[in-house]
């Protein structure tokens, strides 16, 4: 049986990777409006590169403490929850704008661009997510006895690289947004913060309570 602790740990796992997606759900629509060496951002880079890899850390953590098991719980529960409190936002956006308008809800949802946009992009992100996040699972399972950092940089990697690939293909492709640049732009940006985020990874697992692990 699930003890107290390993409960609470799984719940906020949960709820963290919940509102990872939405955050980064929301923010992948937004550029990065600055110019770094004379090379524009916006064309290449959304600030939800920056937010994204955290899913990456909370599941390769709850595989390390808990085992893949308990991974696959969080991302499953996650995953509908992300995609959930998406929709609800677009939702609320299609509400709003029929308030404004002689639009029905649903008629809003479906022709207003920004609620559209918020549709087509949780639909992309739960695909995306859910491969991703399983394949992290898979590779990183396969490296568990390597070197501590071998393992989340592999999964991280392999995920991020999968997981940008069909996201962007998947919500931006065919609107004239530079999709292909931003994929690439955020791609790089990911593969930052994975390098970023080894060191976070390695001390959760080394101040979460050893006999608390499978």
């Amino acid at each position: 049986m699930t003890d107290k602790p390993q409960k609470n740990y799984l719940f906020l796992s949960v709820l963290a990777m919940g509102l990872v997606i939405l955050i980064s759900n929301e923010l992948v629509q937004h550029p990065v409006k600055a110019v770094l060496l004379g090379i524009d951002l916006s064309v290449i880079l959304t600030w939800g590169a920056f937010t994204y890899p955290i899913a990456f850390l909370v599941t390769d953590t709850t595989n390390r403490i808990f085992g893949s098991r308990s991974a696959r719980r969080v991302v499953a529960v996650g995953f509908a929850l992300g995609v959930v409190l998406t929709v609800l936002a677009a939702m609320g956006i299609a509400i709003r704008v029929s308030q404004e308008s002689s639009m029905t809800t649903w008629q809003a949802l479906w022709n207003d661009p920004d609620a559209f946009s918020m549709l087509r992009i949780a639909l992309a992100s739960g695909t995306a997510f859910l491969v991703a996040q399983l394949l992290d699972i898979k590779v990183f399972d396969i490296l568990r006895e390597k070197v501590w950092w071998k393992a989340p940089a592999a999964s991280s990697l392999m995920g991020s690289f999968f997981d940008t690939l069909i996201f962007f293909l998947l919500a931006f492709a065919g609107t004239g947004l530079p999709w292909m640049s931003w994929a690439i732009g955020d791609f790089c940006a990911k593969l930052v913060m994975i390098m970023l985020l080894l060191y976070p990874f390695r001390l959760m697992i080394r101040f979460y309570p050893s006999t608390l692990r499978v």
